[in-house]
């Protein structure tokens, strides 16, 4: 009998086990459907508006009135034209990419140097510097604009590019020193110890090795650096008036909405944000892959 009842239970053992992956599959199959399914209505947000904005800059001011969502009858760039040129844009379009790109590198530039120190080198009052630039994430800018104004004006550099580049790299700084800080602590300490010991000082260690290894990293935090000063609204509008000849996009963009008044130049207003939007999306489509890996790399090590 009992060489009978072996091969019974061999047999129902399996068929148990099934049954017990069934209701665990399942749920992971509904969990996959409901995340697709917000992923998918998360995205229909934030591209059709986008995309209704592209498509109203190329109509008429009729036939944004009379069909907003309709297609145009024709593709009008006269519109992104009058908004290049009418509007400005192009002037406050470059003085944009000056002050951007003069405050991301300054950011980057001391936001991986002290990264680096705090991650690689052990010295008195490390942690507590350290996090004195990690608080600073928790103030808001609004809660400094008061005094932010006066020590700008005070210092001459109230309504200069240089006066919004130095504060753009302040505020950006506790992000930057936060990531790199993490981010350096996973390249191995081999490939340093290696090159100290052909004879490679700090500065060239620093610059010439561990500065090309981490680049993903490097690209992911300017290009967040990058979005954050290009959308910035609040601190120019405080620290950059007078004259407009130095005003930044979003300034230009909400002096244009302003002035539309009972006018209603639409078409001119959708390309002038169109033209804001551009140089964002290209600047991520095209370090997308970069983007990932450097957001990955402190997961997978």
């Amino acid at each position: 009998m009992t060489t009978l009842d072996k091969p019974t239970t061999t047999a129902t053992a399996p068929t148990s086990a099934a049954g017990r992956d069934r209701p665990i599959r399942r749920e992971l199959g509904v969990a996959n459907v409901f995340s697709h399914g917000f992923l998918l209505i998360w995205g229909l947000l934030t591209v059709l508006p986008l995309l209704w904005m592209f498509i109203s800059s190329f109509k008429t001011n009729g036939e944004i009135l009379a069909d907003p969502w309709g297609l145009p009858g024709a593709l009008h760039w006269d519109n992104w034209a009058r908004a290049w040129t009418g509007a400005h844009i192009g002037r406050y379009f470059l003085n944009s990419l000056v002050v951007v790109a003069g405050s991301v590198s300054l950011t980057m530039l001391m936001g991986a140097t002290a990264a680096y120190v705090f991650a690689r080198y052990e010295f008195r009052g490390r942690q507590f510097v350290y996090y004195l630039f990690v608080g600073g994430l928790m103030f808001p800018v609004f809660l400094a604009l008061v005094p932010l104004f006066f020590v700008v004006r005070n210092a001459g550099l109230f309504g200069t590019w240089t006066g919004l580049i130095l504060v753009y790299a302040a505020y950006s700084l506790p992000f930057t020193v936060f990531f790199l800080t993490a981010f350096f602590r996973t390249l191995p300490t081999s490939v340093a110890e290696a090159a100290m010991v052909d004879g490679c000082g700090h500065f060239r260690l620093f610059f010439r090795v561990m500065l090309p290894m981490a680049r993903p990293g490097l690209i992911s935090v300017a290009l967040f650096n990058f979005l954050s000063h290009w959308n910035q609204f609040l601190l120019p509008q405080v620290l950059m008036q007078g004259d407009e000849s130095k005003w930044v996009l979003a300034q230009g963009l909400f002096a244009l909405s302003v002035s539309q008044g009972y006018a209603g130049d639409y078409a001119r207003l959708f390309a002038g944000l169109s033209i804001a939007v551009l140089p964002v999306l290209a600047v991520y489509v095209g370090f997308q892959r970069q983007v990932q890996t450097g957001l990955t790399a402190g997961q997978l090590k």
